[in-house]
């Protein structure tokens, strides 16, 4: 740091002080001492390059955690949108001490390969409440699948249809309904809830959401105050489970 401030020091005395300090109405550097100063800050950052990198990596240490306090601030203010938003389908054990909330897409193959983890998380620990948000951002077979989720909660079904849809590895119109057909789901109600507004109204929020927590792909989690984008491991998981459940308490 000490370096940083030697060329902050310098960058000050040659772009503030001429503006901040007058001499009888003059700047305080004439042309030539301008460049003398212009002079050394070059010499000085050609023989220290390094400090250009050590510059960069302050300034983007500094970024992340201001984007980090704007997530947890939009987490804090979103929370009941998170976490109670009736159209939402949750797993676990609803009475749970700590919610999780995955963003997932059927189509998405980092999303399958954490369900698993989910899965096991959720099994070793049974206070765990899981909110399952639908974001079908792949395409229309993506889409397709979401909205018959959403349809098979209403007919009492999501977590087995979530687990069977997880599970293929093909996912599109014809496999949703094949999976729908095995788990005896009433179909034509199925397709008739796919289309109704208040599937189209939880699919819109669900990007709204996204949209303000700053997610741009899946899968994602929230849990506590934080926000973990992308694939995490079950240590991951249970660290930052432990830590909402501390801050809860």
């Amino acid at each position: 740091m000490g370096r940083l401030a030697f060329l902050f020091g310098l960058l000050f005395v040659l772009f503030a002080a001429p503006s901040d300090v007058i001499r009888a109405g003059e700047p305080v550097f004439d042309a030539r001492e301008e460049q003398a100063i212009r002079d050394i800050l070059a010499n000085y950052l050609r023989q220290n390059p390094e400090i250009i990198v050590e510059a960069i990596q302050i300034l983007r240490q500094r970024q992340a955690r201001a984007e980090s306090d704007q997530r947890r601030q939009a987490i804090l203010r979103l929370r009941d949108r998170l976490e109670r938003d009736p159209g939402s389908p949750v797993g676990g054990n609803p009475e749970g001490d700590v919610t999780i909330v995955e963003f997932f897409d059927y189509r998405c193959p980092y999303c399958k390969r954490v369900a698993a983890t989910v899965r096991e998380l959720l099994e070793r620990d049974g206070n765990i409440r899981l909110v399952y948000k639908e974001w079908p951002i792949l395409g229309a077979d993506s889409e397709f699948a979401a909205r018959a989720a959403l349809a098979a909660h209403r007919q009492g079904k999501y977590s087995e249809f979530h687990e069977k849809v997880m599970g293929e590895k093909r996912v599109d119109e014809a496999s949703v309904l094949a999976a729908a057909r095995a788990l005896g789901l009433d179909l034509p109600r199925l397709r008739a809830d796919m289309r109704s507004p208040e599937i189209e109204a939880e699919l819109a929020a669900n990007m709204e959401l996204a949209s303000q927590l700053g997610i741009t792909g899946t899968p994602a989690f929230v849990i506590g105050e934080e926000l973990i984008p992308g694939m995490a491991d079950r240590a991951t998981l249970e660290q930052l489970v432990a830590r909402a459940r501390e801050g809860a308490s």
